[in-house]
């Protein structure tokens, strides 16, 4: 279980929620309300007060190393420091069977970045993600630059995920894929440079 208690974001009030291993969390609100800063925080990406536990392990107790290994954090353009994905992989044979479900070949990780469509490497940074089995999965917007095809793929590979017990919380912009896959949404408020303790606080939808 992911724990998130008394969590300042921005200017939001502080968030406090849970989200169960097997289930997936929605972050929904408009544009600039914070969505990928939460993501961010709950990875101990930006420095936020409050806490974060795993399976009552509050995440100060490791290194922000170790806490990002289980608490993964998956960006809609993901960074690369080698100039091709191989580099990226420890389990290339894990690397293989994961591209293939996500509609790419193993030339995929000796193929310059640099000329790789946007989607093709966020599929990637997404396989990347997946390789050593993290139980948690924070995906902000994982399947914007795809078309309908491998966006069908990677939603199959997230379902897998939710059923192997992974604990997924996911920004999108597409209100039918949050249907698909959530169990619940989290909906922020507008934030602004206005925004103080009057602005609306934060609301958890449990879907039926």
């Amino acid at each position: 279980m992911l724990k998130i208690d008394q969590l300042q974001v921005r200017q939001l009030p502080p968030l406090t929620f849970e989200v169960d291993a097997g289930a997936c969390l929605a972050i929904e609100g408009p544009s600039g309300s914070g969505k990928t800063v939460l993501l961010r925080a709950i990875a101990d990406l930006d420095a936020t007060e409050g806490q974060v536990f795993l399976d009552g392990v509050e995440r100060q107790a490791m290194t922000g190393a170790e806490w990002r290994k289980q608490v993964r954090f998956v960006a809609a353009e993901a960074r690369w420091w080698e100039p091709t994905a191989r580099p990226h992989f420890a389990d290339v044979a894990g690397a293989y069977r994961l591209l293939v479900g996500l509609g790419l070949d193993s030339s995929h990780l000796d193929r310059p970045l640099d000329v790789l469509s946007t989607g093709e490497r966020q599929r990637l940074a997404f396989a990347r993600a997946l390789c050593d089995n993290p139980p948690v999965l924070l995906l902000d917007e994982p399947t914007s630059a795809l078309d309908a095809a491998a966006c069908a793929l990677v939603e199959r590979e997230i379902l897998a995920r939710l059923d192997a017990g992974v604990a997924v919380l996911i920004v999108s912009h597409d209100s039918e894929q949050i249907e698909r896959l959530s169990d619940a949404r989290l909906q922020l408020g507008p934030l602004s440079p206005q925004a103080s303790a009057r602005a609306p606080a934060s609301q958890l939808v449990v879907d039926a």
